[in-house]
């Protein structure tokens, strides 16, 4: 993971360089948050592979002189079937929804929303691995 962290660093320090450069040049409100956002989500993605990369050690594939039958084996868990990703989406469409017809379908949403983010973050709590 180290490789690809260091290349999400990179693009989450190029954007917040541009951002800066640009907010000091230009005056437009919508390319600075623009701008930002990249750099926000350059560097979450860069801030997780770095953890997984604390959290996993080295993989062969970050070592120049590894073998391909040390990547061999099983290596992370996957879980098999789940109904929060169909939950999760739509709550999500009756969230958005909602910001368009009303606070009310916006409620419903958020009510059905939230046991499928909470799904998705707790349903292999009990799996050893």
């Amino acid at each position: 993971m180290r490789g690809e962290a260091w290349l999400f660093t990179g693009t989450a320090l190029f954007f917040g360089a541009v951002t800066a450069v640009y907010g000091w040049l230009s005056d437009e409100p919508a390319g600075i948050a623009a701008l930002c956002v990249s750099f926000v989500m350059s560097a979450l993605v860069a801030a997780f592979l770095w953890r997984q990369h604390r959290r996993g050690g080295e993989r062969p594939e970050d070592r120049a002189d590894a073998e391909v039958r040390e990547a061999g084996g099983r290596r992370v868990f996957f879980p098999a079937r789940s109904l929060y990703p169909v939950l999760t989406a739509a709550g999500s469409a009756l969230v958005g929804l909602g910001v368009v017809q009303g606070l009310w379908l916006c409620l419903i949403g958020f009510g059905v929303l939230l046991p499928g983010v909470l799904g998705f973050a707790f349903q292999n709590l009990d799996h050893p691995d």
